[in-house]
Formats: structure tokens, sequence, C-alpha cells
């Protein structure tokens, strides 16, 4: 296909000056780049996520030229085969328009682990899937919790082993000062297990107090729920409220977490909490209240030393008025 134009005329008068030559050029290279040219050629062949041209794409192909694909690394030919041959045409196309025909490799099929299951992130195992492991309750993973489909030169192949599920035991917990826990002959605790801490008989007046948590599970793979607990000697001071007495909780020592209700005499009232525990640095919490001393007002309906003579004059006035009649 041929496109003929008229040259651009050269004005006869002549050009005298270097300048006027050098803007002639300009504007004779811009008329040949905004005119269309005449191609015989195809551009690139299309472009395919799963393939590729064979050897060494050109630029640009003659009519006639037949381009090959071959599948990229990770795919492989889709049975039954599709075309993967096209050629440049006459008029600037490619015939036959390819669509892709090379597929996704895939991954060998993994067992589910027992005592847990898998789930394929897009339900497919080819090339750049993902497989995610779970184990079930009372067990753990034991490996690489997700594995991908990746090239292994050119195939694919997951990139590492499955994992598999380990059931959850625990090591006895910590031994504390001055207390025990139950079932401490045993060597190993299972999944959900529960200790339970104690403190012991003390050898002096006072005696112990646990501080922290009693109970503690085993919760994963040699772990357990908390720190265990102490044992330790915590006293509060015998509750004294002025004009005041305790209502219940009544002992000789108050030790921690003891709880106290606590009143008033007659004719005072509470300002504060009437509740109160033994706290952990050995004070009451909240802080004891105090009782108050209530004042009494006088009734407005309560006859007052002014109403009294005013009643009075009233009488005097009237035997007065009855007297001068």
């Amino acid at each position: 296909m041929t496109v003929s134009y008229e040259l651009l005329r050269v004005p006869s008068r002549r050009l005298e000056s270097p300048l006027s030559w050098c803007i002639f050029g300009i504007l004779l290279g811009a008329l040949e780049l905004l005119l269309p040219i005449s191609s015989d050629a195809c551009g690139a062949p299309p472009r395919f996520n799963s393939m590729k041209v064979k050897g060494n794409p050109a630029t640009s192909y003659n009519t006639g030229d037949k381009v090959e694909y071959e599948c990229r690394i990770g795919f492989r030919i889709i049975v039954p085969p599709l075309p993967t041959s096209t050629v440049c045409q006459a008029d600037n196309t490619w015939t036959p328009p390819l669509q892709e025909a090379c597929t996704a490799k895939s991954c060998p099929q993994l067992p589910e682990p027992i005592n847990g299951h898998k789930i394929y992130a897009n339900g497919t195992f080819v090339f750049g899937s993902q497989v995610h492991f779970f184990c079930d309750e009372g067990y753990y993973l034991l490996g690489t919790k997700i594995l991908y489909c990746e090239l292994d030169g050119k195939n694919v192949a997951w990139n590492d082993n499955p994992p598999r599920c380990e059931k959850v035991l625990c090591q006895p917990p910590k031994q504390i000062p001055n207390g025990m826990y139950t079932n401490s002959h045993k060597d190993v605790f299972e999944y959900n297990e529960v200790v339970t801490y104690s403190c012991n008989p003390s050898n002096g007046s006072d005696q112990y107090s646990l501080v922290g948590e009693s109970r503690l599970v085993c919760s994963g793979p040699n772990k357990w729920s908390g720190d265990p607990p102490e044992c330790k000697v915590i006293k509060c001071a015998y509750p004294v409220i002025k004009n005041g007495k305790l209502v219940s909780g009544i002992a000789k020592k108050f030790y921690y977490k003891s709880l106290i209700t606590v009143g008033c005499l007659a004719g005072f009232h509470l300002k504060g909490s009437n509740t109160a525990v033994c706290g952990l640095n050995g004070t009451w919490e909240p802080k004891l209240p105090e009782c108050i001393a209530e004042v009494s007002f006088p009734s407005d309906d309560s006859p007052t030393k002014e109403d009294g003579l005013d009643g009075k004059l009233f009488a005097v006035i009237v035997l007065i008025y009855l007297a001068l009649q």
C-alpha cells in the first residue's frame, strides 16, 4: 500500500540567509512526520501471561512472517491443544488471533494433616497457589504454616515439607515457697489440665495469703495460662472508726482480701463506703469511712417565740375592744 503527496513547492525567491535554510529544513521534517508513511510490516506480536514468543522477538515483521509461541516456565500446554502460531497479514494484523494456550502447572496434592486440616487459598494447587494448615484444639502446628507452589527448575513444587499437628503438653509448673499445687507428682500435663495452688500452714502467729491466680491451665505447648501465685503474710490494721462499729467480717486479725462492713452509731451518718477489703499493700481499700454527727433543724410548722407573742397581742386587743363596747 502506497500513499503519494505533492512535494512542498519551494518559492522561486532565493533563500539568502542560513537561518532561512534552517527554518525551511525544520518545516520539511515536520511535514514528513505528520503525513502517513507507507508500511507493509506488522508490529510486535501480542503478549500473553502463560506463553511467550520462541527465540528473540523482533520489533516489526513482514507480510507472511510466522511467529510461534511456547509456554512460559511454570506453565504447560492445554489439552486438547490450542493454536500456538500466527502469521503477519498484508493488512498489518496477525492471523489467526491467538488466546492463552498454556495453563499453570500443578504442585502435588497434599494429604490432610492428622488431627488438623488444610485450606487451598484460591481453591487450587497450581503454580502461584498457597495452602494453609490448621490443627484441631489441643494440638499445635510443628513446621511451616503456609506453603507456596513455586518454580523448581522447569517444574513446580511446594517450597517446604507439610507441617504436622502435635499434641499440646506442658511441663510441671513452678513450685512456690510456702505453698503447693495439686497433682505435683505428675511429670507431664495435658491440654486444658488444671493445677490449683494453696499456701502451707504458717509456723508463726500469722497465716499466709495466696497472692495471684490460684488456678493455672495448660493452654499451649509447654505454656501455662499465667504466672504462679505467691504465699505472703499480708495484714491490715484493726479497723477503728470513731463513732462507728464493725457490722460484719469481725475478727481478731485481718489478712489479705478480708472483707468488712461498717456502720455508725445512733446520731451519726456514714461518709464514704460501708465496705472495705484488706489490699495487697496492707491497707484498707477503699479507705475507711467517717461517721459524721447528724444536725437537726426546726420544722417550718413548729411554733416560734415570735408566733407566741403575736398570739398574745391579738388576744389583748380583742379584750380591749370588747370592753369598750
